[in-house]
């Protein structure tokens, strides 16, 4: 890939990414630019991957056919408004911030430009990510083949339309966190019944991976493989009684809802 690649922010997500395309092989270190005000995080970032710190976010922008913006959303609008006069020709700013709607930035840098809002999840820094990427006519199908395979070295990559990316929120990018809490939930309760601590969480994490790669290669409805596993009067049918009786369901589709009027809320709040 010929292109030159930046990234404003050094945090997770932005490491992640970092280290997942040196180790595709997708764009050499050399053409990868970085700065974040955390000189020692960095500083640490290039001795692992051998990529370029610069010493301003509008140096990133300078030297960058395409440029990462991997800060949170109430920093969006201090760093573009110090680097939109460096933002020219056919450059492409990619934001992960979540709630922010193209519009906002273009408001800044220009409505000529081309913005592309992308949605990452943390278990793209194991290799097994979700990102969803919205763009609008400015961006073309081209630009698009550029910035995909990018985010394809951390995981999976789905173009969803802008209007539902506050909507999606809740499924992807909030989501390990209760896959978290239920890997945690059960490993507590075979710690309760006598099984070891570290096994009950290896077995509860296999059981959830396991689960997960089953929905995806065999293409069932995930109540079809419940079913599966559920005979006559056998104690997985008492396990689902005991979850639909405390509201499980119910309890995973209320904190999504809630999941998503707060995106919409974060949206709204740096757009006024």
């Amino acid at each position: 890939m010929n292109i030159s690649l930046g990234f404003i922010g050094a945090g997770n997500m932005g490491s992640a990414m970092i280290k997942s395309i040196g180790k595709s092989g997708v764009l050499k270190p050399e053409k990868i630019f970085i700065y974040d005000v955390d000189e020692e995080k960095v500083q640490i970032l290039k001795k692992e991957t051998g990529i370029n710190v610069l010493s301003s976010s509008s140096e990133v922008f300078e030297k960058s056919d395409i440029i990462i913006l991997a800060v949170k959303p109430n920093m969006v609008k201090s760093v573009l408004e110090a680097c939109k006069d460096k933002f020219i020709g056919d450059k492409i700013l990619v934001s992960i911030a979540v709630g922010l709607p193209i519009q906002l930035y273009k408001g800044i840098v220009g409505n000529d430009k081309k913005v592309i809002r992308t949605m990452p999840n943390t278990p793209a820094l194991v290799g097994e990510g979700m990102t969803l990427i919205s763009y609008d006519s400015n961006v073309s199908e081209d630009d698009i083949k550029l910035v995909r395979p990018l985010f394809e070295t951390m995981g999976k990559v789905e173009i969803l339309e802008e209007k539902l990316m506050s909507e999606v929120t809740a499924l992807t990018s909030s989501s390990p966190a209760y896959v978290f809490m239920f890997i945690e939930a059960m490993a507590d309760a075979a710690v309760l019944s006598g099984i070891p601590r570290n096994l009950a969480y290896k077995l509860a994490s296999q059981a959830v991976l396991g689960s997960a790669k089953m929905v995806l290669e065999t293409g069932k409805h995930p109540g079809e493989l419940k079913d599966q596993v559920c005979s006559p009067a056998g104690t997985t049918i008492e396990a689902v009684s005991a979850l639909e009786k405390n509201g499980f369901r119910f309890a995973v589709m209320d904190a999504m809802n809630d999941c998503t009027k707060r995106a919409r809320e974060i949206g709204k709040q740096y757009t006024k």
